[in-house]
């Protein structure tokens, strides 16, 4: 009898660790990454731009260029910068705009992809999608993995409090995520990636449950290596339904109706997973994701990112136009204006203000 597998696209070499930077020489001479040694390395003018010096004598093939934000422009810019130089790899060395500049570009060319975070924001570092901003407001893009990730929990340290926190936003509202795609199921008849949907639930309730903080190596190992996995887990499923849904369709809403006054994302989607919980009936769980949310100094209510109430009902009312196709809770209540005001305001009662 035939054994059948799958192949499961993933990354070649995941490091995580404190000091890890200092083997990035290493995991590029690889010769599934580069053989030849002739690198262009996309940095940020901030985090990015910072580390060049420590790491450009243990990299002397390498070409570094300064991406100037996380733009389609820019990413379509570098792409067209790097195509000439007979690159064997394409590293990001930056926060998310850059990895997901990095990642368009690389795609764009055909190179592979090296992803070295400075921060944890969100589960981009290993996904396969580059969200980027364009002229109709913020697009996401089809590339392959990384094949490479390299995360020092040293720099991570240093990184801004808020952008790893908001990582731990996205992480745990793979939870929410994972409901939704069990409802579409049940309602719908929508197929389930068994594996996909385990690797990100994990994922999720990981970060979810872990006592410790972002001051603690440990918590921040555990919270990577989440990111990493949700990434493999939407590869797994060729799409990003086993960490996108209702969290994140009210996150896009966010980013659509107020484009100038969105906060981070994991920050909107940890919220949106919150009140997605109680939306389903999950109260219990609601209340316990709103409680970790705020330990982590993350927010629970739309008037803790600048929004006020109001703000909020009209942001849950247009999430479900954001992802067309896609069956969540939102899609399956079908609330009006007033009954997105009642839940909302039995929600806040329920969480505390």
């Amino acid at each position: 009898m035939p054994v059948l597998t799958r192949l499961i696209p993933s990354p070649v070499v995941v490091d995580i660790r404190p000091g890890a930077l200092d083997d990035l020489a290493c995991v590029l001479a690889d010769e599934r990454i580069s053989h030849s040694g002739k690198l262009a390395v996309a940095v940020s003018n901030g985090s990015g731009a910072r580390l060049k010096e420590r790491l450009a004598p243990a990299l002397p093939g390498a070409s570094w260029y300064e991406v100037g934000g996380g733009t389609l422009d820019d990413a379509v810019r570098l792409a067209s910068d790097i195509k000439a130089g007979h690159y064997d790899a394409v590293v990001g060395l930056g926060g998310g705009k850059i990895i997901d500049c990095a990642k368009f570009a690389a795609a764009r060319v055909g190179l592979p992809l090296v992803a070295v975070p400075t921060n944890l924001a969100h589960d981009g570092l290993c996904s396969p999608v580059a969200t980027l901003d364009n002229d109709a407001g913020r697009g996401s893009y089809g590339v392959p993995n990384p094949i490479a990730v390299v995360i020092d929990l040293d720099v991570i340290h240093e990184a801004p409090a808020r952008f790893v926190r908001a990582g731990i936003g996205d992480a745990i509202s793979n939870v929410s995520a994972i409901a939704d795609w069990e409802l579409a199921h049940r309602v719908t008849g929508e197929k389930i990636d068994g594996l996909a949907a385990a690797i990100a639930r994990q994922a999720g309730e990981a970060v979810l449950r872990h006592p410790g903080g972002i001051g603690d190596t440990d918590f921040l190992q555990v919270l990577a290596e989440a990111l990493v996995l949700s990434g493999i887990a939407m590869s797994v499923s060729g799409d990003s339904r086993p960490s996108s849904g209702a969290c994140h369709e009210i996150n896009h809403a966010f980013d659509l109706l107020f484009p100038k006054r969105a906060a981070a994302h994991g920050e909107q989607c940890g919220l949106g997973a919150a009140f997605a919980m109680y939306l389903r009936g999950a109260h219990e769980e609601s209340a316990f994701m709103a409680e970790v949310l705020r330990r982590h100094g993350l927010p629970v209510l739309p008037r803790e990112i600048g929004f006020t109430d109001d703000e909020f009902v009209r942001v849950v009312e247009f999430a479900p136009q954001t992802r067309p196709g896609r069956y969540t809770i939102l899609e399956h209540l079908d609330l009006t204006t007033d009954q997105i005001k009642d839940i909302y305001a039995d929600y806040v009662k329920a969480i505390g203000s």
